[in-house]
């Protein structure tokens, strides 16, 4: 972690810089890096791999909260600092905690009231995550890998919460009901109501030698690293839900949730408008005059493209099926290609002479931009 370079200074931001901020100056940098545009450059590969790595925590609000407080620690799974991802806190290293009794909701007493059975199946509590993946692997689809702590079953005791060799007893007070009868005055006579047991708080059992591993609880908190599926097409922030891989339940109930928030990082020089995209294609003026070949880039690779003589700066060119996978669909969107023309700077004699011949040979004059037409403005007749 000592060798790594401070993040912000990779992305050249401050820090206080913000959201928008930070995602314009890594555009930038991507784009400057990109394997693409720097095919065979290990410098260029691993910078690449750094502004990524820099975009990764500095766009997450915790991760950037935890980096700004604990520097490259922050944010290292592997050091104490680091912490988890969604689920139930737990110390460092993901050490096993005591959860405690788990009691079911009461409700008022008196005149019908009543309380909800502990002894009920529970489901378990969903659990949060997030991961992080590239605009290509959005638009194809991947798998990530995602760590979580959620609450288990005790292996020690298999959720009895008693010690091995041991069983929980049947609650003399309240003969395993777990409610206990309480019998009140009234001026309309004597009324009979029900309350949890004092002695066993309700469960109706108890445990007179605890598990030491969940100290009774009969559950515990575990950190799991799971493999997530990434279908193609996911957007920016959605959040993709995996039955079962949440907390587990409690007295027989099914277990919670998974849900994972996908964050997409934005390509260098792809713009996602839907499951379409935009890409700016740079030329220069003689190109779009005279037609040319050009090569540009797709999510399936580079792709000859044909510009026709006479295309207009801004003019826009299709390229069908060249976009974004329908999620959880076939077909794909298409890649809109925007023609961007280049206007020449910094001239040499030379060449200034030669446009001045164009100019003359075309026949274009000084005239209002009104009354001008076509690329150089020829004048209205």
């Amino acid at each position: 972690m000592a060798d790594k370079r401070d993040f912000y200074e990779v992305l050249e931001v401050s820090k206080t810089a913000s959201e928008d901020e930070i995602k314009k100056a890594y555009r930038k940098k991507a784009k400057q890096y990109h394997p693409d545009l720097n095919p065979g450059d290990k410098t260029a590969e691993a910078k690449f791999k750094e502004v990524n790595e820099a975009y990764e925590v500095l766009s997450d609000k915790d991760k950037r909260g935890r980096y700004d407080q604990f520097g490259h620690a922050g944010v290292d799974p592997n050091f104490g600092a680091g912490g988890g991802a969604g689920g139930w806190g737990t110390g460092a290293g993901g050490m096993d905690f005591d959860l405690g009794d788990i009691f079911g909701s009461f409700f008022g007493g008196g005149f019908g009231g009543g309380r909800s059975n502990p002894n009920a199946p529970r489901r378990g509590e969903d659990v949060q995550s997030r991961v992080t993946v590239s605009f290509e692997e959005a638009a194809k689809g991947c798998k990530r890998k995602v760590e979580i702590h959620r609450i288990e079953t005790c292996s020690e005791c298999g959720g009895s919460g008693a010690e091995k060799g041991s069983s929980p007893q049947t609650c003399p007070e309240c003969g395993g009901r777990g409610q206990v009868n309480v019998q009140q005055r009234t001026p309309f006579g004597v009324i009979s109501t029900s309350k949890a047991c004092p002695k066993c708080g309700g469960k109706g059992k108890i445990v007179e030698k605890p598990c030491q591993k969940c100290r009774g609880g009969g559950r515990v908190s575990k950190r799991r690293e799971l493999e997530v599926n990434i279908p193609a097409g996911i957007d920016d922030r959605q959040v993709i839900s995996v039955r079962g891989e949440g907390n587990q339940g409690a007295n027989g109930g099914p277990a919670g949730d998974l849900h994972v928030s996908v964050f997409v990082r934005p390509h260098p020089f792809f713009e996602r408008d839907g499951y379409n995209i935009w890409y700016d294609c740079n030329v220069n003026f003689v190109q779009v005059a005279l037609g040319d070949s050009v090569i540009v880039p797709t999510l399936d690779g580079k792709v000859k493209f044909d510009i026709p003589a006479g295309t207009q700066p801004g003019e826009i060119m299709t390229l069908k099926g060249r976009g974004i996978q329908y999620l959880n669909s076939r077909g794909k969107g298409d890649q809109y290609v925007r023609i961007v023309v280049n206007v020449p700077k910094d001239l040499n004699s030379e060449q200034r002479e030669a446009l001045k011949n164009f100019k003359e040979a075309m026949g274009y004059d000084e005239v209002n931009p009104e009354e001008k037409k076509g690329f150089f403005g020829k004048k209205k007749k």
